[in-house]
């Protein structure tokens, strides 16, 4: 059973979110507060957390900074902030998805639903890719920079994972909202933008003048192997 952190501040969304989850068969905590959100994730195996962006002693946008320091687990952000630069913000500080308030309970599930799909996609592989100094674990979801652990979320993964495995190819950010995010996610394709932009801050040397995802003017992105331009 996938246990599930719930965090709302009011007790009424957090009932009635709950009781859909647990109907669906998942195993639900909640809490109303940041630093009960915390200790809940550092105590307990999660398989997803589900954050408010307002509670009441810490914003959700700093429960997620801090989850992230020690957590890959996926982090769908729950919002009454509508725009664009909300919703990029929340994915540079390591949210993985996120939904408008006002929403229906049916639609949380269906989000829940397609992020534990998208997760476990790579759950049955075992290879092992190298690419100059990077290396990739698709198996265990792992990424090595010159042997060191490469911190990244779920989608960071998922995205350079699609990318690895087929080096030299050129995506559109169409095909890699389709393999990262899933057919069913309902915001911009920019955000796979973000999500280059967060990779390459954490595999590139230079992020201006990247050696591994290269940006393809007017068509996307695609990842290089260095020894074989190097020729």
């Amino acid at each position: 059973m996938s246990s599930i952190l719930l965090v709302d501040d009011e007790p009424q969304i957090l009932e009635i979110l709950s009781s859909y989850l647990r109907k669906e068969g998942y195993h639900v905590l909640t809490a109303s507060e940041g630093r009960q959100a915390l200790e809940i994730a550092t105590t307990y195996p999660l398989a997803l957390m589900i954050l408010d962006l307002m509670l009441p002693d810490k914003t959700g946008e700093e429960v997620c900074i801090e989850v992230r320091k020690s957590s890959r687990v996926p982090i769908l952000m729950l919002t009454a902030k509508s725009g664009e630069a909300d919703r990029i913000r929340g994915l540079e500080i390591g949210a993985d998805d996120y939904l408008v308030k006002p929403f229906s309970p049916r639609e949380l599930v269906a989000r829940v639903r397609a992020i534990l799909r998208r997760m476990g996609d790579y759950q049955s592989l075992s290879d092992l890719v190298e690419l100059g100094e990077l290396t990739v674990s698709l198996g265990d979801k792992r990424i090595f920079l010159r042997g060191k652990t490469v911190e990244t979320t779920p989608n960071e993964f998922r995205l350079l994972a699609t990318l690895v495995r087929y080096p030299g190819r050129t995506w559109t950010r169409d095909e890699l909202v389709e393999e990262v995010l899933g057919m069913d996610f309902l915001g911009n394709d920019r955000t796979i933008d973000t999500h280059i932009k967060n990779l390459r801050q954490k595999i590139e040397d230079d992020p201006r003048q990247p050696v591994y995802i290269k940006t393809v003017y007017g068509l996307g992105y695609r990842l290089d192997d260095p020894d074989k331009s190097r020729g």
